[in-house]
């Protein structure tokens, strides 16, 4: 079922759960998510970037769609990081439900207006916009981008920002980075910033650089408000650790179906990983349609 960003994240900032917005940059990572999604009853975003876009071709959307509205589960298709007005609005023409414009990199009041100017646009067809004020570092292995130095989101800004902007939900720079992080170095989240943001901001807070963090602040985060967090390299690591490992222990194989399936299964095992990391399993309840010809109504789960 594809629906919104705003339908999906008002469920979860409600509910205090997470909705984790997994990379889809490949068909067999689009299957690990599905596959997962379904089996655990957990909502997903199935995001994907301009990068990965311009790699799978337009086409490879309509695929996304159909596996989405065939499916029981709430999904949304999300366009990561727009870097430009014209790259959210090719993503709004293919079908996406919800797009990233991304004027992080820019003065505050030039990624107000660009920002406003998308929102704009996209309201005006039922498509949900996020935003990102200030900026998210980087380890230099990430299609994400990112930059050397951090520049965390100031309360005061985000209250203006979305005001002016009428974002539906806003990603802020707390502390995390893009990629995995060098071995032995130990991120650090401002969590105590995060909740003046919270503090200061009624719409749903994303957290991109997801990948690598520790547990203990990625789930505190959550508890102090954070609605969707941004895994990009974390499933991607694992599905190509699965092809090392398949291709050192089988030796050449030329057929994809039969060297995929076991990097598929790594795959969503940290994908399953997140996926109750942020409280996102077991979300669903289905109730039967009043008017004949629909399928099924979903719900998610009020505690």
């Amino acid at each position: 079922m594809l629906i919104t960003m705003k339908e999906m994240l008002d469920v979860a900032q409600k509910n205090k759960f997470a909705v984790p917005a997994f990379n889809a940059g490949t068909g067999q990572l689009l299957t690990a998510m599905m596959e997962s999604a379904e089996e655990k009853q957990a909502p997903v975003i199935m995001a994907i970037h301009p990068d990965e876009l311009s790699f799978l071709r337009d086409s490879f959307i309509s695929s996304v769609i159909y596996e989405a509205n065939h499916s029981k589960v709430p999904m949304v298709l999300h366009l990561d990081h727009g870097a430009t007005y014209e790259q959210c609005i090719h993503a709004i023409q293919l079908g996406f439900t919800s797009v990233m414009i991304d004027g992080s990199h820019l003065p505050f009041e030039e990624n107000i207006a660009l920002t406003k100017k998308v929102v704009d646009v996209a309201h005006s067809v039922g498509v949900s916009v996020e935003g990102e004020l200030g900026t998210i570092g980087t380890t230099g292995d990430s299609i994400e981008g990112g930059t050397t130095e951090i520049i965390y989101t100031k309360p005061e800004d985000a209250k203006v920002f979305v005001e002016k902007t009428g974002v539906d939900s806003l990603a802020i720079a707390i502390g995390t980075a893009h990629g995995i992080y060098p071995k032995g170095f130990v991120p650090k989240l401002k969590l105590d910033l995060l909740t003046e943001i919270r503090n200061t901001v009624d719409i749903p807070l994303v957290l991109h650089g997801g990948s690598s963090n520790a547990d203990d602040e990625i789930a505190e985060s959550v508890k102090r408000g954070i609605c969707k967090i941004n895994i990009s390299s974390d499933i991607k690591y694992s599905f190509m650790k699965g092809v090392e490992k398949y291709l050192n222990e089988k030796g050449f194989e030329r057929e994809p179906n039969v060297i995929y399936p076991s990097c598929i299964k790594m795959c969503r095992d940290t994908i399953e990983e997140k996926m109750a990391l942020f409280n996102d399993i077991d979300k669903l309840t289905y109730s039967p349609c009043l008017k004949a010809g629909d399928s099924w109504i979903q719900t998610i789960l009020a505690y």
